[in-house]
């Protein structure tokens, strides 16, 4: 029986079927690397397409909850009443500045913040006003605070709270003045006030607990005045002591 006799490949051959290989692979990784793009750009779109559909259609990211933070004086269900929150609209389209507004226009509010609290809440976070006196305004004895605003009412004075008594001629404007003059006034000095009398933005009067009255005149240099006023009562005894203009303050027997 003959044998059959392999022919080994020559060199020019092997160097052939070398290139047709490394041809192959090139081919192969340029397909793949097609493939890999298009398998990218579908994920993207899949997850997009997810993420839209998450955010704004999905009841995953609806609004279920609304938590107030900040508020004493007022009961959170006041609070949830004027913020009127769209319950059960999609987070991310809720409008937050709408809902500041009307709790803003609350008269015990002095700064609202509203933001999203993911996946399902609304996070309403208020500072309210703080009193620094209180005015008897239609037989109410109401809370003033330090811009002027009435925003609350009170069954009796607060012990040292200082007493703003407007006359019937008096407008928003002097009321607001006055209550500037009181929140620059020192703890200790505050303390020695009864009340505040005041008949226009130029005519302010203190009365002390002791029935002495200074005269304020308006709210221009309150701050100097309330640095004037504890030297000239501990340096005189008087009945009237005028700081209106506190670099020449003056005084009277009565």
């Amino acid at each position: 029986m003959a044998s059959a006799t392999r022919t080994r490949p020559s060199e020019e051959e092997r160097r052939e079927q070398r290139v047709r290989q490394r041809f192959a692979r090139r081919q192969w990784a340029r397909r793949w690397m097609h493939w890999r793009v298009v398998v990218a750009v579908l994920a993207v779109v899949a997850l997009v397409a997810t993420s839209v559909w998450l955010v704004f259609f999905s009841a995953v990211l609806a609004i279920g909850k609304v938590d107030v933070d900040g508020n004493r004086l007022l009961g959170p269900d006041r609070v949830l009443a004027v913020a009127e929150v769209p319950m059960g609209e999609q987070l991310a389209l809720v409008d937050l500045e709408a809902i500041s507004r009307r709790v803003a226009a609350l008269a015990e509010i002095e700064d609202v913040d509203v933001t999203r609290s993911w996946p399902d809440g609304i996070r309403i976070d208020v500072t309210e006003r703080t009193a620094i006196a209180v005015v008897e305004l239609g037989g109410r004895l109401r809370g003033l605070d330090a811009e002027g605003v009435v925003f609350r009412d009170y069954r009796t004075a607060p012990k040292g709270m200082p007493r703003v008594r407007p006359t019937t001629s008096t407008g928003s404007d002097a009321l607001a003045e006055a209550a500037g003059v009181v929140a620059v006034l020192p703890s200790d000095l505050a303390a020695r006030v009864d009340h505040v009398e005041v008949q226009t933005i130029d005519q302010i009067t203190l009365v002390l607990r002791d029935g002495r009255q200074v005269l304020w005149g308006s709210a221009e240099q309150s701050e100097l005045k309330a640095r004037v006023l504890p030297e000239l009562l501990a340096a005189q005894r008087a009945q009237v002591y005028d700081v209106s203009v506190p670099e020449s303050p003056i005084t009277r027997p009565s």
